[in-house]
């Protein structure tokens, strides 16, 4: 009988184990080409069916309403031919990810900082008046102290790896190839906030996918109208 009552106590515990498995895995969405708002820059689709980034800088939002996780699984390609330099005059090779994309001037960044530092770093930029590049330019930048952190890897060419950011109420996870790198609160006037979340890139060329989490329930505006040229500011 005891054998009996351990082994199906171990089935119990196997198929709890599955269930909660399954849950982690369900409700992610592969985002297309059409799914995504580019308003600086551009994404092409490469023969194999990922997408590509070229150019300096490229800005991006996902129309689709979507819960606040998102995940990169990309192969970095290196520098651009041609470099563009940040709003302070920095120049900076980078590429992440953005929750709570509001507009260019109010959002939450989740960024991977290759050169000349390797380090990820989480940004809160909040301008409450303001809702155009034209209104914020580069104003607002709030770097956010992580409650733990740890290093990221120093990117090279032809190397590949994922980047995924959750966000829940004001708490952010980053995590690098499945291993968190960065975890905190980014503050309850960030989470207040209401936006998609995007990518972003500086002076990098990257292959890549994006994903989401599916939105929990339904969301009164299951689309945002993209509006090209509304780019975020350095």
């Amino acid at each position: 009988m005891k054998h009996r009552a351990k082994g199906a106590a171990l089935s119990c515990l196997l198929l709890l184990l599955l269930a909660i498995a399954l849950a982690q895995s369900r409700g992610w969405l592969t985002l297309h080409r059409d799914s995504l708002c580019v308003t600086e820059g551009a994404i092409e689709k490469t023969p194999t069916d990922r997408l590509s980034v070229n150019v300096p800088k490229m800005r991006a939002y996902v129309t689709d309403w979507t819960a606040q996780s998102a995940e990169v699984r990309f192969t970095y390609l290196g520098g651009t031919p041609r470099e563009s330099a940040l709003g302070s005059g920095t120049i900076r090779r980078q590429f992440g990810l953005k929750l709570r994309a509001q507009d260019p001037c109010n959002l939450v960044y989740a960024m991977w900082r290759i050169d000349p530092e390797s380090k990820l770093v989480v940004s809160v930029k909040r301008n409450p008046n303001a809702h155009s590049s034209r209104d914020c330019g580069n104003r607002g930048y709030k770097n956010i102290k992580p409650r733990r952190a740890s290093a990221v890897p120093r990117l090279q060419p032809a190397q590949s790896h994922t980047l995924r950011a959750e966000m829940k109420q004001d708490e952010l996870r980053v995590f690098v190839d499945n291993h968190a790198v960065w975890e905190g609160s980014v503050g309850a006037d960030a989470a207040s906030l209401e936006g998609p979340v995007g990518i972003r890139s500086d002076n990098a060329r990257l292959d890549f996918e994006i994903m989401a989490r599916e939105y929990e329930g339904n969301h009164p505006r299951s689309v945002k109208t993209c509006k090209a040229g509304a780019g975020d500011s350095d």
